[in-house]
Protein backbone atom coordinates (compact mmCIF):
# COMPACT_ATOMS: atom_id res chain seq x y z
CA UNK A 1 0.00 0.00 0.00
CA UNK A 2 1.29 3.44 -0.91
CA UNK A 3 1.54 5.79 2.08
CA UNK A 4 -0.32 9.08 1.94
CA UNK A 5 2.64 10.93 3.46
CA UNK A 6 6.09 10.68 1.92
CA UNK A 7 9.11 12.25 3.60
CA UNK A 8 11.88 13.19 1.15
CA UNK A 9 15.22 13.46 2.88
CA UNK A 10 17.35 16.57 2.69
CA UNK A 11 20.61 17.80 4.13
CA UNK A 12 23.97 19.26 3.16
CA UNK A 13 25.82 15.98 3.76
CA UNK A 14 24.97 12.26 3.73
CA UNK A 15 25.28 12.28 7.52
CA UNK A 16 22.64 15.00 7.82
CA UNK A 17 20.35 13.06 5.50
CA UNK A 18 20.69 10.04 7.77
CA UNK A 19 20.12 12.10 10.91
CA UNK A 20 16.96 13.55 9.38
CA UNK A 21 15.74 10.12 8.32
CA UNK A 22 16.26 8.89 11.88
CA UNK A 23 14.26 11.84 13.24
CA UNK A 24 11.49 11.28 10.70
CA UNK A 25 11.21 7.60 11.58
CA UNK A 26 11.18 8.25 15.32
CA UNK A 27 8.45 10.85 14.72
CA UNK A 28 6.16 8.38 12.98
CA UNK A 29 7.09 8.50 9.28
CA UNK A 30 5.87 5.45 7.38
CA UNK A 31 7.51 6.19 4.04
CA UNK A 32 10.91 7.79 3.48
CA UNK A 33 12.69 8.55 0.23
CA UNK A 34 16.47 8.92 0.33
CA UNK A 35 17.13 11.72 -2.13
CA UNK A 36 20.88 12.17 -2.16
CA UNK A 37 22.27 14.13 -5.11
CA UNK A 38 25.77 14.92 -6.37
CA UNK A 39 27.60 12.10 -4.60
CA UNK A 40 29.58 9.17 -6.01
CA UNK A 41 28.05 5.70 -6.26
CA UNK A 42 29.98 4.30 -3.29
CA UNK A 43 28.88 7.13 -1.00
CA UNK A 44 25.30 6.67 -2.14
CA UNK A 45 25.49 2.92 -1.56
CA UNK A 46 26.93 3.26 1.93
CA UNK A 47 24.39 5.93 2.85
CA UNK A 48 21.55 3.82 1.49
CA UNK A 49 22.73 0.83 3.54
CA UNK A 50 22.68 2.95 6.70
CA UNK A 51 19.28 4.37 5.78
CA UNK A 52 17.99 0.81 5.36
CA UNK A 53 19.22 -0.07 8.86
CA UNK A 54 17.43 2.93 10.33
CA UNK A 55 14.16 2.41 8.49
CA UNK A 56 14.15 -1.35 9.15
CA UNK A 57 14.43 -0.69 12.88
CA UNK A 58 11.33 1.50 12.76
CA UNK A 59 9.55 -0.68 10.18
CA UNK A 60 9.44 2.32 7.87
CA UNK A 61 9.43 1.81 4.13
CA UNK A 62 12.47 3.13 2.30
CA UNK A 63 12.65 4.23 -1.32
CA UNK A 64 15.82 5.30 -3.10
CA UNK A 65 15.66 8.24 -5.47
CA UNK A 66 16.82 7.51 -9.04
CA UNK A 67 19.10 4.49 -8.46
CA UNK A 68 17.01 1.34 -8.82
CA UNK A 69 20.01 -1.02 -8.78
CA UNK A 70 21.14 0.37 -5.43
CA UNK A 71 17.55 0.09 -4.20
CA UNK A 72 17.66 -3.63 -4.89
CA UNK A 73 21.16 -4.06 -3.46
CA UNK A 74 20.26 -2.53 -0.10
CA UNK A 75 16.88 -4.31 -0.04
CA UNK A 76 14.91 -1.08 -0.05
CA UNK A 77 11.16 -1.11 -0.60
CA UNK A 78 11.31 0.64 -3.93
CA UNK A 79 12.63 3.45 -6.09
CA UNK A 80 11.44 6.86 -7.22
CA UNK A 81 12.43 7.75 -10.78
CA UNK A 82 12.76 11.32 -12.02
CA UNK A 83 11.87 12.30 -15.57
CA UNK A 84 15.48 11.96 -16.75
CA UNK A 85 16.16 8.72 -14.89
CA UNK A 86 15.67 5.13 -16.00
CA UNK A 87 12.46 4.00 -17.67
CA UNK A 88 10.00 2.47 -15.17
CA UNK A 89 9.63 -0.56 -17.44
CA UNK A 90 13.38 -1.17 -17.29
CA UNK A 91 13.38 -0.74 -13.52
CA UNK A 92 10.44 -3.15 -13.15
CA UNK A 93 12.24 -5.86 -15.08
CA UNK A 94 15.22 -5.51 -12.74
CA UNK A 95 13.34 -5.12 -9.46
CA UNK A 96 10.48 -7.53 -9.96
CA UNK A 97 6.88 -6.96 -8.95
CA UNK A 98 7.29 -6.60 -5.20
CA UNK A 99 9.20 -3.33 -5.00
CA UNK A 100 7.32 -0.05 -5.43
CA UNK A 101 8.17 2.19 -8.38
CA UNK A 102 7.18 5.83 -8.43
CA UNK A 103 7.71 8.37 -11.17
CA UNK A 104 7.82 12.15 -11.42
CA UNK A 105 5.28 13.99 -13.57
CA UNK A 106 4.68 17.65 -14.35
CA UNK A 107 1.83 17.36 -16.85
CA UNK A 108 -1.19 15.28 -17.80
CA UNK A 109 0.83 13.67 -20.60
CA UNK A 110 3.58 12.72 -18.14
CA UNK A 111 1.00 11.04 -15.93
CA UNK A 112 -0.53 9.12 -18.81
CA UNK A 113 2.89 7.87 -19.93
CA UNK A 114 3.81 6.72 -16.43
CA UNK A 115 0.52 4.89 -16.01
CA UNK A 116 1.13 3.04 -19.27
CA UNK A 117 4.51 1.99 -17.92
CA UNK A 118 2.98 0.52 -14.80
CA UNK A 119 4.25 2.75 -12.00
CA UNK A 120 2.78 2.20 -8.54
CA UNK A 121 2.36 5.91 -7.84
CA UNK A 122 3.03 9.29 -9.44
CA UNK A 123 4.68 12.28 -7.81
CA UNK A 124 2.96 15.19 -9.56
CA UNK A 125 4.18 18.75 -9.20
CA UNK A 126 5.43 21.19 -8.39
CA UNK A 127 2.56 22.58 -6.37
CA UNK A 128 4.53 25.71 -5.53
CA UNK A 129 8.06 26.94 -6.00
CA UNK A 130 10.62 24.95 -4.04
CA UNK A 131 14.35 25.42 -3.55
CA UNK A 132 15.01 21.69 -3.28
CA UNK A 133 14.83 21.16 -7.04
CA UNK A 134 16.23 23.00 -10.04
CA UNK A 135 14.92 23.27 -13.61
CA UNK A 136 11.35 23.06 -12.44
CA UNK A 137 8.31 23.09 -14.65
CA UNK A 138 5.71 25.79 -14.03
CA UNK A 139 3.89 25.42 -10.73
CA UNK A 140 0.52 23.67 -10.88
CA UNK A 141 -1.37 25.24 -8.00
CA UNK A 142 -4.74 23.88 -6.95
CA UNK A 143 -6.27 24.55 -10.36
CA UNK A 144 -3.56 22.55 -12.11
CA UNK A 145 -4.06 19.50 -9.92
CA UNK A 146 -7.82 19.70 -10.28
CA UNK A 147 -7.64 19.92 -14.08
CA UNK A 148 -5.21 17.00 -14.39
CA UNK A 149 -7.07 14.74 -11.98
CA UNK A 150 -10.44 15.49 -13.59
CA UNK A 151 -9.02 14.43 -16.93
CA UNK A 152 -6.90 11.53 -15.71
CA UNK A 153 -9.51 9.51 -13.78
CA UNK A 154 -7.01 6.90 -12.59
CA UNK A 155 -6.68 4.49 -9.70
CA UNK A 156 -2.92 5.08 -9.64
CA UNK A 157 -2.15 7.12 -6.49
CA UNK A 158 -1.24 10.72 -7.30
CA UNK A 159 1.12 12.29 -4.77
CA UNK A 160 1.34 16.09 -4.74
CA UNK A 161 4.85 17.47 -4.35
CA UNK A 162 6.65 20.79 -4.31
CA UNK A 163 6.73 23.40 -1.57
CA UNK A 164 3.75 21.96 0.32
CA UNK A 165 3.06 23.28 3.83
CA UNK A 166 0.58 22.13 6.44
CA UNK A 167 -1.93 24.85 5.59
CA UNK A 168 -2.00 23.72 1.95
CA UNK A 169 -3.04 20.13 2.62
CA UNK A 170 -6.84 20.44 3.21
CA UNK A 171 -7.28 22.32 -0.08
CA UNK A 172 -5.03 19.90 -1.93
CA UNK A 173 -7.04 16.92 -0.70
CA UNK A 174 -10.20 18.47 -2.14
CA UNK A 175 -8.70 18.18 -5.63
CA UNK A 176 -8.68 14.40 -5.29
CA UNK A 177 -4.97 13.80 -4.80
CA UNK A 178 -4.11 10.62 -2.92
CA UNK A 179 -1.35 12.02 -0.73
CA UNK A 180 1.59 14.38 -0.41
CA UNK A 181 5.38 14.29 -0.47
CA UNK A 182 7.06 16.74 1.86
CA UNK A 183 10.65 17.71 2.54
CA UNK A 184 11.22 21.16 4.04
CA UNK A 185 8.02 21.33 6.10
CA UNK A 186 9.01 18.16 7.92
CA UNK A 187 12.76 18.79 8.15
CA UNK A 188 12.08 22.14 9.81
CA UNK A 189 9.94 20.46 12.48
CA UNK A 190 9.58 16.69 12.68
CA UNK A 191 6.52 17.06 14.91
CA UNK A 192 4.75 18.10 11.72
CA UNK A 193 4.60 14.42 10.75
CA UNK A 194 1.94 13.75 13.38
CA UNK A 195 0.02 16.85 12.33
CA UNK A 196 0.12 15.90 8.65
CA UNK A 197 -0.93 12.34 9.41
CA UNK A 198 -3.91 13.68 11.32
CA UNK A 199 -4.94 15.85 8.38
CA UNK A 200 -4.52 13.05 5.89
CA UNK A 201 -6.49 10.73 8.20
CA UNK A 202 -4.96 7.55 6.92
CA UNK A 203 -5.95 4.49 8.99
CA UNK A 204 -2.40 3.13 8.85
CA UNK A 205 -1.03 6.18 10.63
CA UNK A 206 -3.62 6.60 13.33
CA UNK A 207 -1.79 4.29 15.73
CA UNK A 208 1.43 6.24 15.32
CA UNK A 209 -0.35 9.56 15.84
CA UNK A 210 -1.89 8.08 18.98
CA UNK A 211 1.55 7.19 20.33
CA UNK A 212 2.91 10.67 19.86
CA UNK A 213 -0.16 12.62 20.88
CA UNK A 214 -2.27 10.34 23.07
CA UNK A 215 -3.92 13.13 25.00
CA UNK A 216 -5.11 14.87 21.84
CA UNK A 217 -6.58 11.68 20.43
CA UNK A 218 -8.36 10.95 23.71
CA UNK A 219 -10.21 14.27 23.56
Amino acid sequence: MISKLHYISQGETPEIHLANIQKACSSGAEWVQLRLKDVDQETLLQTALKAREITAHFQTRLLINDHYKIAKEVKADGVHLGKTDACPTEAREYLGKWLSIGGTANTLEDCENLIKKGVDYIGLGPFKFTTTKTNLSPTLGLEGYQAILDELKTDTPIIAIGGITIVDVPSLLKTGIYGIAVSGEITSNFNNIATLNNILSTPATQEQVYKFDKKKNDE
